[in-house]
């Protein structure tokens, strides 16, 4: 027990050293630290035998946020509290800065490889097992022993961005994890996040290096063994609001030589993707006035795309993209009209002021018809409808972008007028399949609203909407106009009850098309929820909601994983799950049958894509909020999902 709690401390004092005379020293901050922390972490800061590695902990934290832990202490861990005077603080501070994530200096070698070949360069890590090293040219060989010489390796098949391709779809033409074998599947790897929330990032793989996000932090592992390559960091923004001041990341988009992300206080960042060097940094809108951000990227052709959230908050919504090379901005499209524009019409009152409209998630991308189709998020105040009359556009809606000029080719709003906080911020995917015996290209999507809808995404003319839920008691169906036909919605004490709940019948977990089954595979939730209105004045810093929404009493939500018939919108089979009903995992379907997706109960699942029956389990004991990938490692075929603050990995033996 003692050795457990001596080994989280965090700047623990030495009351072994005199704590004056060190004004006169070249370097008091440096004598400040070694004779109170470095007894404990090491004179680097790197750890030593009662003490963890520093360095990168220190990284997230400002310099007030760490003069507090010196300070107060970090008691449940075991650190005591300090007294340490203003001057002294001051140089200490100023030392610990001069600490750095991978600073001590790698180790230059000259390795044999199997092919003949000679590599040399700096040694980033290494054991008996492997070695990662970077070349003059700054590039990052993967290594593994084979006794005295040392074999490359990479993936052979790459997770290139958020949902695998940029259509949205998380299917896989992998074939070694199969319905006679997956139950043989085993955990590989797990690196293990210090320090995050609960993951929602999606991994992604490019040439044999995993990328892996948290709030204002990325990762590079190697994929074949979860070993950190680099990691870049900065301390999180304060005062911020919305959820990326929860430390939410979905991910990373990858171009060329470069990974790109957004930061917690609505940034757009390029990395380079060997050694974690920011390239280029452009903001996207000012933190002050409610946004952040927290989603992957998306790249189409020379660009990068994002939006942002904040939507809660009021800010207002739109598409931007930016040039890879210089992070220019090239064209950006606001989700809700001025004043006096277009489409403001569908706005009475001032709600228009702060509308709400966020895109806080990744849209997909069509290169052929060089087409970008984002989903918006709803109006605010989410709940309080008194000063925003209409249908108010383009909330809640997908819009068909050009993608080389922003401009809008189509669009369609799923929940006019939504006082549910229902977006659709759900993954629109793109299918080429055959529709009514002809081909056609589709757009496909299970709404928060809990209609499935069914598009050609040429022009986007509505050719199905069918409820995909049982409980679904705001609207009886869409209408030929393509408007929904509302229900008289009942009363349930203080408030209105409405099926779905804000939560949604599903949310933005990720969902798979198999074209070998025909079937559309989500993670479906049945729930209801009492919503009430209350009085909101938009401020900078608060929250704009307007009302909100409770459970409704005795009664627990539930998920059930659905494959949908894409063309009647109806459940071939169902898996209902045992759990809370507050997982937010998403699925991935294969190519030979199966669907692996997040239980409810903590549990990473695969089941028989064409009759559901379970096949394989492995209980991670979290609540998984993120979804999972499939690619191909040195010939070995890997899942990986994000449970908790770890990434987990999946082999065969």
């Amino acid at each position: 027990m003692f050795a457990a709690v001596i080994q989280h401390r965090f700047l623990v004092l030495s009351f072994l050293f005199v704590l004056s005379g060190f004004a006169q020293t070249a370097d008091p901050g440096r004598a400040q630290f070694e004779s109170r922390c470095a007894v404990c972490h090491g004179a680097d800061a790197t750890g030593g035998e009662m003490g963890p590695n520093i360095v990168g902990r220190m990284a997230r934290l400002t310099d007030p946020d760490l003069m507090n832990v010196i300070r107060n202490g970090l008691p449940a861990r075991g650190m005591p509290a300090s007294t340490v005077s203003d001057a002294e603080m001051t140089q200490l501070v100023a030392h610990l800065r001069t600490f750095r994530p991978g600073r001590r200096a790698p180790v230059r070698r000259s390795v044999e490889l199997t092919s003949g070949k000679t590599l040399e360069g700096l040694v980033l890590n290494e054991s008996f097992l492997d070695m990662q090293l970077r070349t003059d040219d700054r590039q990052v060989h993967l290594l593994r022993s084979t006794g005295k010489q040392y074999r490359e390796v990479t993936s052979d098949s790459d997770w290139p961005g958020y949902n695998g391709d940029a259509n949205g779809n998380r299917y896989t033409t992998l074939n070694q994890i199969a319905k006679n074998n997956v139950a043989g599947l085993a955990a590989k790897w797990v690196f293990t996040m210090e320090g995050a929330s609960r993951l929602e990032t999606t991994p992604v793989v490019v040439q044999g290096i995993m990328y892996v996000t948290s709030g204002n932090e990325c990762y590079a592992l190697d994929a074949g063994s979860g070993r950190e390559i680099w990691h870049f960091q900065r301390p999180r923004t304060k005062g911020l609001v919305g959820n990326a001041a929860g430390g939410f990341n979905r991910g990373v988009a990858w171009a060329g030589n470069r990974v790109f992300m957004v930061t917690d206080n609505a940034h757009v960042i390029a990395l380079n993707r060997m050694t974690g060097e920011l390239a280029w940094e452009t903001e996207m809108a000012d933190w002050r006035l409610n946004y952040n951000a927290t989603s992957a990227p998306l790249i189409a052709g020379k660009l990068v795309i994002s939006g942002s959230a904040g939507g809660e908050q009021g800010a207002r919504g739109f598409v931007a993209a930016w040039d890879q090379e210089t992070g220019k901005e090239a064209w950006r499209f606001w989700t809700v009209p001025a004043a006096g524009e277009p489409g403001s019409e569908t706005w009475k009152g001032t709600g228009i002021t702060h509308p709400g409209g966020v895109t806080w998630f990744t849209g997909t991308y069509d290169a052929a018809l060089d087409m970008l189709y984002w989903p918006t998020g709803n109006p605010g105040p989410d709940y309080n409808d008194a000063q925003r009359g209409g249908d108010n556009l383009y909330t809640c809606s997908i819009l068909a972008l050009d993608a080389k000029t922003g401009k809008l080719r189509w669009f369609y709003q799923t929940t006019p007028h939504d006082v549910f906080d229902w977006d659709a911020t759900e993954p629109p995917v793109l299918v080429d399949s055959t529709w009514e015996g002809q081909p056609r290209k589709l757009l496909i999507q299970a709404n928060r609203n809990g209609f499935f809808y069914v598009f050609d995404r040429t022009k986007g003319k509505l050719l199905l909407a069918k409820p995909f839920v049982n409980k679904v008691t705001w609207a009886r169906e869409i209408g030929p106009d393509g408007r929904p036909v509302p229900l008289p919605l009942p009363k349930a004490g203080r408030g209105t009850q409405v099926c779905p709940s804000q939560d949604g019948a599903t949310n933005w977990y990720s969902t798979s098309f198999n074209p070998g089954t025909g079937l559309y595979y989500v993670q479906t939730l049945e729930k209801c929820g009492i919503y009430t209105v209350s009085p909101v004045e938009w401020e900078a810093g608060r929250g704009y909601l307007g009302g909100g929404q409770r459970n409704v009493p005795g009664e627990a939500g539930q998920k059930i994983l659905r494959a949908l018939d894409i063309h009647t919108g109806k459940a071939v089979w169902e898996f209902p799950q045992k759990g809370p009903g507050t997982s937010w995992g998403g699925v991935i379907s294969t190519s030979t049958g199966l669907v692996f997706f997040a239980d409810d109960s903590g549990m990473f699942m695969a089941v028989d894509a064409t009759n559901g029956k379970p096949l394989w389990e492995f209980q991670t004991s979290q609540a998984i909020k993120a979804s999972p990938i499939a690619y191909r490692f040195d010939g070995r075929e890997y899942l990986a999902i994000a449970a908790g603050s770890n990434i987990l990995t999946f082999a065969l033996p």
